[in-house]
């Protein structure tokens, strides 16, 4: 009893130490090392299936098919996103429902990019025969040139590692990383392909920052109607006062009697004017309105319109079509609309 009292507290102790010099800076420098080393062999390792393998996709006149199970199946799911985010169409189907049914969204125009780091997972190998039948192309992406996928596809990328970052070899970590990097190659070598623009990358991102700058008009965020403040030239300062209170955009515009736009008055205007003592009750509008004011067009885009505030050192904006105000808008509206 005593002997084996004895082993234990030395087991014990034994791992105490070593949790003690346990460094989570070293074990996540040395992962980085693994990871970063196999796309650079990679990188060494890219030959002509690579080339064949864009200008397949490039010329292909139907969708990009990738699938992958389990980790393969994440970065194949995340390879379709980047492909059809960046000009070529492209979705993920997962093998599993493939074989029951799902192949139905596969057409002989199609190309397949099938993900799997040993070669042989076995929801991939069953699909190939009708594959093959339906006279689709298959890209494999493995980590074995002698595997079942990689000899039964018509091109094959190597991306093998020489080992995982996981100690014991086995979790998917460098071979995930190496799949991942060779995916983003592909789907870039055919954007720029493609001459892929910032406008083109907009049109599929409508949703975020680099589509609001490209896309969004001055006429989708501006002020319209009743929310319009707008005064007449002959009326006095302080109907202008109240008409900026209530539309609350830290301007008004200012027009004749026919409606044409003659001027502005601003929140800066007025801290002016207040200090010069006027009269708000007999001093007319036309008399400290600011003449020749800096106008956009409804179709200016609303990147162009802070880049008119920002040089020219205002808070707001009249949109007008002609000599019409039509809208109006202030910094706060843009920095709402997400493009500031």
């Amino acid at each position: 009893m005593k002997l084996i009292k004895y082993i234990t507290e030395n087991k014990r102790t034994k791992l105490i130490k070593k949790q003690e010099k346990f460094n989570f800076i070293d074990i996540g420098k040395k992962v980085l090392a693994i990871e970063s080393d196999a796309v650079k062999i990679l990188k060494d390792r890219l030959d002509n299936s690579f080339t064949v393998a864009c200008e397949a996709c490039f010329e292909c006149t139907g969708k990009i098919i990738v699938m992958g199970i389990g980790k393969s199946g994440h970065i194949a799911d995340k390879l379709a996103a980047t492909l059809a985010s960046t000009g070529t169409p492209s979705f993920f189907v997962h093998p599993g429902e493939a074989g029951h049914g799902d192949l139905g969204m596969i057409s002989n125009n199609d190309i397949v990019i099938a993900l799997s780091n040993s070669g042989e997972t076995e929801e991939i190998i069953d699909l190939l025969p009708a594959l093959r039948s339906m006279e689709v192309k298959i890209i494999a992406l493995t980590g074995n040139k002698n595997s079942k996928i990689a000899n039964y596809s018509d091109i094959h990328i190597d991306v093998r590692v020489e080992e995982e970052a996981c100690p014991l070899n086995l979790a998917p970590t460098a071979s995930t990383t190496a799949a991942l990097a060779m995916g983003d190659a592909i789907a870039v070598a055919l954007l720029e392909k493609r001459g892929f623009s910032i406008e083109d990358f907009a049109k599929s991102h409508p949703g975020g920052s680099i589509g609001k700058r490209i896309l969004l008009l001055v006429e989708d965020i501006m002020h319209t109607n009743d929310e319009i403040p707008i005064v007449f030239e002959n009326e006095t300062l302080a109907q202008g006062l109240i008409e900026m209170s209530q539309k609350a955009l830290g301007m008004t515009t200012v027009v004749n009697k026919e409606g044409d736009l003659v001027g502005i008055f601003t929140d800066g205007d007025l801290r002016r004017k207040l200090e010069e003592n006027v009269d708000i009750q007999k001093t007319l509008m036309h008399e400290v309105m600011t003449k020749d004011c800096l106008t956009a067009a409804p179709n200016t885009l609303a990147v162009k319109a802070i880049e008119m505030i920002q040089a020219n050192k205002i808070t707001s904006l009249a949109v007008t079509k002609g000599t019409k105000v039509i809208g109006a808008l202030n910094i706060h509206d843009l920095f709402r609309a997400g493009v500031m």
